[in-house]
This record gives structure tokens, C-alpha cells and sequence, in this order.
């Protein structure tokens, strides 16, 4: 990300439309490294005001809930693109539409995140320029890990890892026969919480079983779809988070038990479906219809293959 030399140009006026797709990370056998950019999104209207400060106005998911000052974790990542890049933060008015379930493991916090980050990006367009490296790096240093952030940003599947210069990615097209579906309780999880019941260290055979799963389910996702069933097995995280999502863990049976690539999405307690074609969707519907204990809302999406989008929008048009 490079500052433009020279008067630094105004922002007054300036208003961005963001766009961000929900995440699942993991699926299954790629722990903290493997994430899909899936078709429901949160939208974000920002504008540049002469007062200083910020107000949110949320529409949609946590209306009412999550904050709508200066403290909002989507001011915040504005602030922190502002301040890396050594520009002083305005003013700024923020209308928030958002459709992606909170604490649900669809990646909410990241897309929070990444708005935030896109609508900077789109704010200093002219004055300072971010490259796909600065967008990736600004998400993870608040994220704290690249999984969601990334297929966030770029859209598809992505495979994301830490380097000693930063966190790196690469972004893979998927089958089109590939059908993702999500599973959505109506409680939540913590993602804190999950971390914590992993272990410090895990069996040798353990860890090589996923290593075989992980390569595998890459060639399952672009290429060989039948392969999915196979290729989500795990071992390295959702068995030890099983006790805090007893029926996640339930469900994920039951449709595994079935021949569906069933895996809990992200940390929980939402279950994700890998369908080899839209026909399994269907059929993994149902079974949670007639198993679940509880309420689940079934979401049937699409793979986003765009990623994140920023785009100019009239100042008067924030509504």
C-alpha cells in the first residue's frame, strides 16, 4: 500500500457501498488454514461527515445489540486501515444491513472486519492504494488469523497461511456441482470457547490423517465432488469441541451416517453440508428437519466467487 505525494485530497463527500460475503472455515480437515466464501452478505453504506467521531445505524442482525459508536468492531478495522497508512480517520456515518448470523461460525466477526477494511480501501481511493497483500494482512492483524478474512476478501475457496512477511493466500475456483448448505441453531457459540478445548499437541497418526484429508478434500472441492464424504473427515478439532455442541455434534452424525460431508462450520455451532450436487442439499434438509431437537434454519447457498466489492455511492443515497 503505497500514500500519493503531494496536498493530501479531501474526503468530505466521500461515500462507499461495501459488500461482504459470509465464511466457513475449516471444513472439516483444513483447521485454521482452509475457508469458502459463501452467498450470504452483509452491506455497509459509509459516509464522510464534518463532525468528528462515528455513529452506526444497524439494520438486521444485532439491531439493537452490537455497538453503534467509535467501538463498533467495523469503525475499528476503518480506523486501524486509517491509522497503518498514516491518514487522519474523519468523520463518519455508517448504515449497516446485515444478514449473517452472529456467533453462529459463518465468519461474522471477519466480515465485520473486512467491511471495515474495504470501505477504507474505497475511502482513500486516489490518495492511498491497497494491494490484495495490504487488504489480507490490515484483516488478519485484527483478526488474528487469515481462515475467514481471506475467502472474505477474494471470494471461492482459499487456502491461507502465515509466512514470516505476513499472512499469504491462494484462492481456488470451485466445482460447479459442489452445494453448500449451512445449518443454523438458534444458540450460539464462542469461538474463544472452542479454541479452548482443543489440545496443546495431538497423536502423530492423528496429524497425518489430516494432512491426507486436507490434500484430499482440495482435489474433492475443484475437481472430484464425489470425493467430499471422504475428504471431510477430521480429527484434529471437532471431536474435542463435540461436549460444548452436543447437538451439532448429533447432527453431523446423522447426516455423515447418511453419506453427506457433513462438518461443523467454522467454530459452531452451525452445521455445513458439502453437497456433491444440489440433490444432497435437499436430502440434508430433511434429515435435520426430522432429527433436530431443536429449531435449525436451513440456509441453501451458493459459492461466492466474487468476494468482497467496494463501490462509490452518492453521499444522499445512505438510507
Amino acid at each position: 500500500m503505497t500514500a500519493a505525494t503531494g496536498v493530501p485530497a479531501t474526503l468530505d463527500g466521500r461515500a462507499v457501498h461495501v459488500k461482504v460475503p459470509a465464511t466457513s472455515a475449516n471444513l472439516g480437515p483444513g483447521f485454521d488454514t482452509l475457508g469458502l466464501a459463501l452467498s450470504v452478505y452483509d452491506e455497509l453504506e459509509v459516509r464522510v461527515r464534518q463532525e468528528p467521531g462515528a455513529s452506526v445505524e444497524v439494520h438486521g442482525i444485532g439491531a439493537g445489540d452490537v455497538p453503534t459508536d467509535e467501538s463498533n468492531l467495523v469503525v475499528r478495522a476503518i480506523a486501524h486501515a486509517f491509522s497503518r497508512v498514516g491518514q487522519p480517520m474523519p468523520g463518519l456515518d455508517l448504515v449497516a444491513h446485515n444478514v449473517i448470523p452472529h456467533g453462529r461460525g459463518m465468519g461474522s466477526s471477519g466480515a465485520a472486519i473486512v467491511a471495515g477494511i474495504m470501505a477504507a480501501k474505497g475511502l482513500l481511493e486516489g490518495i492511498v492504494e491497497f494491494d490484495a497483500d495490504a487488504l489480507l494482512r490490515l484483516a488478519t492483524e485484527l483478526e488474528g488469523h487469515p481462515d475467514n478474512v481471506a475467502p472474505a476478501i477474494f471470494g471461492g475457496l482459499t487456502i491461507a497461511w502465515v509466512t514470516p512477511e505476513g499472512p499469504a493466500h491462494k484462492k481456488l475456483n470451485v466445482h460447479r456441482g459442489v452445494s453448500p448448505a449451512v445449518f443454523v441453531p438458534e444458540h450460539t457459540m464462542s469461538t474463544q470457547l472452542a479454541r479452548s478445548l482443543q489440545p496443546t499437541s495431538v497423536p502423530h497418526e492423528d496429524a497425518i490423517f489430516n494432512v491426507s484429508r486436507s490434500a484430499l478434500l482440495i482435489a474433492a472441492l475443484i475437481q472430484s465432488p464425489e470425493l467430499l464424504h471422504a475428504a471431510t473427515e477430521d480429527r484434529l478439532h471437532q471431536s474435542y469441541r463435540a461436549s460444548a455442541m452436543p447437538e451439532t455434534d448429533r447432527l453431523i452424525r446423522v447426516l455423515r451416517d447418511c453419506g453427506l460431508a457433513a462438518v461443523v462450520s467454522g467454530a459452531g455451532p452451525s452445521v455445513l453440508v458439502l453437497g456433491s450436487d444440489p440433490a444432497q442439499r435437499l436430502l440434508a434438509a430433511d434429515l435435520v428437519a426430522r432429527h433436530a431437537e431443536t429449531p435449525w434454519q436451513a440456509l441453501l447457498l451458493a459459492v461466492d466467487f466474487k468476494g468482497a466489492t467496494v463501490v462509490p455511492h452518492p453521499a444522499d443515497a445512505l438510507v
